[in-house]
């Protein structure tokens, strides 16, 4: 199982915001949207920095920590 790199999905709750919307925000396909909250797949970081503008939070309130526990 695949580690969970963003939370996108949880800043969306939390700033009652749509994967569509972000979707239409960004010119991206609805379905890119869907795969980051999955963490299915994983935007550039370009494209988080664009994720982070139009939700105005910090790009590091769209990551997990990686300090508080590694898996190594």
């Amino acid at each position: 199982m695949g580690k969970d790199l963003n939370r996108l999905k949880v800043v969306l709750a939390e700033k009652k915001r749509t994967n569509k919307w972000l979707a239409q925000k960004l010119g991206k396909d609805p379905a890119t949207v869907s795969k980051w909250c999955t963490n299915t797949a994983q935007p550039s970081l370009e494209t988080l920095s664009d994720i982070a503008m139009s939700l105005e939070v910090d790009v590091k309130d769209l990551l997990q920590s990686s300090i508080k526990k590694q898996d190594y």
